[in-house]
């Protein structure tokens, strides 16, 4: 509904300057006031059946009784407004329920404190210096708890039935438990729709992980309408090839090639790393499987004698290791590391780092999910080159990628 030109004349008649408008008794604030005033009015009158001072016979005998004051927090302050009352004490008002202590957006604050890594006591103390106004733990814990509706929502939300890419990760948080503070893996899917945008699918929390954890995780992800997959990019998660076979029959797993060379240079002192670091990516970057299979072996005749677990290490995950040589460069970039989700954590990192240590599993997990909603606010444009990558997949597998 537009205001009138003439009402706001009137009340900018006496500007002097943005203080008389913003200012801890500014107009907004007493305007606030004065609309909240008249609105719980106009509940009162829609609860009794009848106006103010309404002469004739009345449709009950439950008549107004006066106000009580209430101060609330709101956007411009402390602020205290007149709650009417009846005597039958059976008037609630709706814009200011029952127990309520702050004036809608005041939450929305706290969240997104909250979702920025803000610990509760940073949150109450930012609240006092900008509004003047204080804040109880109980009253930020009451507004971040209302986060799990939307995080239970999100995770059970339906989801398309193809996508060509899966990413999964996990990353490890200190969370208070049985009164030790253990560390305990987060898992993520990222996933790469059709359309070349990144979506996440799901969060999870699990103290190890392993095969049985996994297929959890996939069936959980068929059950909400996944029906295929292209290709599953990884980092060596314990049971997980396994276990997206058995989910997922067409899938290929890929295995992250920077983790693989992590992992492996952890058998080599710091004089050799270049040079095997250097031989490594000789495999990874060949134009074939053929060719990365020749670059294996003579990695083997060089440096089996001093790090031979590093060779075998290959050797053994070879089949998870090989199918994205068969893509040209522009896919391969896609799939080859799990580089989408490992920026995700490094994120998500920057915002739990405040914390020594999270004194729930619910705690660290709402974190963590306000944290992916502003992040993923900013995947608005598709990966580079993704409409030639589409056409590779669709060369590549068939009817499975849909027109």
């Amino acid at each position: 509904m537009a205001i009138s030109k003439e009402v706001l004349d009137e009340l900018m008649k006496n500007y002097k300057g943005p203080d008389d408008i913003t200012g801890p008794d500014g107009l907004l604030k007493e305007l606030t006031k004065a609309l909240i005033e008249r609105a719980m009015q106009a509940e009162m009158t829609d609860h009794l059946g009848y106006e103010k001072s309404e002469p004739g016979k009345k449709a009950t005998d439950n008549r107004r009784n006066g106000s009580t004051k209430k101060k609330l927090r709101s956007d411009q302050g402390p602020m205290e407004v007149e709650i009417p009352r009846d005597r039958s004490c059976e008037f609630e008002p709706v814009i200011i329920p029952k127990h309520q202590r702050e004036f809608k957006g005041f939450d929305d604050k706290i969240l997104s404190m909250y979702a920025r890594g803000m610990t509760t006591r940073e949150i109450a103390g930012h609240l006092k210096e900008i509004y003047g106004t204080d804040v109880s733990p109980e009253l930020i814990s009451r507004a971040t708890d209302s986060v799990k509706e939307l995080l239970d929502e999100w995770r059970s939300r339906p989801l398309e039935p193809f996508y060509p890419v899966l990413f999964l990760d996990a990353l490890v948080i200190p969370v208070k438990d049985d009164s030790k503070i253990q560390k305990k893996a987060f898992f993520l899917a990222l996933a790469i729709r059709m359309d070349g945008q990144k979506e996440l699918l799901g969060l999870w929390a699990e103290q190890n992980e392993g095969g049985k954890f996994w297929l959890g995780v996939l069936n959980e992800l068929k059950n909400r309408e996944v029906q295929d997959v292209l290709i599953a990019a990884v980092d060596g998660l314990t049971g997980f090839p396994e276990a997206i076979n058995a989910a997922f029959l067409k899938t290929e797993v890929q295995l992250c090639m920077v983790h693989m060379v992590r992992n492996s240079l952890k058998f080599v002192p710091f004089k050799d790393r270049k040079s095997v670091a250097t031989d490594l990516k000789k495999i990874y970057l060949s134009p074939s499987a053929e060719a990365a299979q020749t670059a294996l072996d003579g990695f083997s005749e060089k440096w089996d004698m001093k790090y031979p677990m590093i060779s075998r290490s290959w050797r053994t995950k070879w089949p998870e290791i090989i199918p994205f040589l068969k893509f040209p460069e522009v896919i391969r970039k896609a799939v080859y590391t799990t580089n989408a989700i490992e920026s995700l954590n490094y994120s998500i990192r920057k915002v739990t780092k405040n914390r020594q240590s999270f004194p729930t599993t619910d705690a660290a997990m709402k974190l963590v999910f306000m944290a992916l909603q502003n992040i993923s606010k900013r995947w608005t444009m598709p990966l580079r080159d993704w409409g030639a990558a589409v056409n590779q997949f669709a060369i590549f597998y068939g009817d499975r990628v849909p027109l």
